[in-house]
């Protein structure tokens, strides 16, 4: 949200009186908040906090947004029952309202992750319809080109060889370049085995392996507060939406099953380590 020093004489900072009452209205709970403009259909920004009133004001209180503070002219903001579903309606929201002081999160894009089978090392891409149910799944990239400089820092780093992991072709049968300066166990020569050479490439893919969907279908995430209970729906990584009984959650389905990048984010690590409470549909 910061905008270049050269802008700032454009806009010299005063609090934000005209936003006092309406700040103080906000509740100090989590939930999701969005900065209005005059008129305008399209948040200027969206953001998420355990504490909405506190975060905001946190806003009013900081010089380099007086750009935002300047424009806005209303807060409104949506409860949640926890820091859980503020994550996931925000990056919900930014993708769909695409505000203009949001420069994360605000467009879902085809990623391309390192797959190991049979068939060796290959390339994958989330919009495949399965992309979330395989196993032997490598990185989250922007591109192939990202994932092909990922794969080329690890084989540097573990004496890797770059015809084996498909990275560089040989001609003949013949040794890899970096065999012959020692930069390559010897896979390609005959000096590793091929299967120790690919043990080598699983273990060293293993921290950045991307968990597949753990479950038969759809599943409700519970959230309690002392304002009551949402269940955040989530089919295969999405985020389908939040409802607060399971006839309602049932009723929340996705037309578009791409994989997203930040819902997966949000949630791999608590769902797999048991954190949260989880009920089937």
């Amino acid at each position: 949200m910061l905008f270049r020093s050269q802008e700032r004489h454009r806009f010299p900072y005063q609090y934000p009186t005209h936003l006092q009452s309406q700040v103080d209205a906000l509740p100090r709970a989590a939930g999701v908040y969005y900065f209005h403009g005059d008129g305008q259909s399209v948040p200027l920004y969206i953001g998420k906090s355990v504490n909405i009133r506190t975060r905001v004001m946190n806003h009013l209180r900081t010089p380099e947004e007086a750009r935002l503070l300047v424009q806005t002219r209303s807060i409104t903001h949506v409860r949640t029952a926890g820091d859980l579903g503020a994550q996931l309606l925000e990056s919900q929201q930014i993708k769909a309202l695409q505000p203009l002081y949001n420069k994360k999160l605000r467009r879902l894009q085809r990623l391309c992750s390192i797959a190991l089978d049979l068939a060796g090392v290959r390339f994958v891409y989330s919009n495949e319809s399965d992309f979330s149910l395989r196993e032997g799944l490598y990185g989250l990239f922007g591109s192939k080109i990202r994932a092909v400089e990922a794969l080329r820092t690890l084989a540097d780093e573990h004496s890797l060889c770059y015809a084996r992991i498909g990275i560089e072709r040989t001609l003949g049968g013949r040794s890899c370049f970096r065999s012959t300066i020692g930069r390559c166990a010897g896979v390609c020569s005959g000096k590793e085995d091929g299967k120790v050479h690919d043990a080598r490439l699983r273990a060293a893919l293993t921290s950045i392996e991307v968990a597949k969907w753990p479950y038969q279908g759809r599943i409700a995430v519970e959230e309690r507060d002392e304002g009551g209970r949402q269940l955040h729906v989530i089919d295969r990584w999405r985020y389908c939406g939040s409802a607060r009984t399971l006839k309602q959650a049932r009723q929340l389905t996705l037309t578009d099953r791409q994989f997203d990048r930040d819902d997966y984010h949000i949630l791999a690590k608590p769902l797999i380590s048991g954190q949260l409470r989880i009920k089937t549909l």
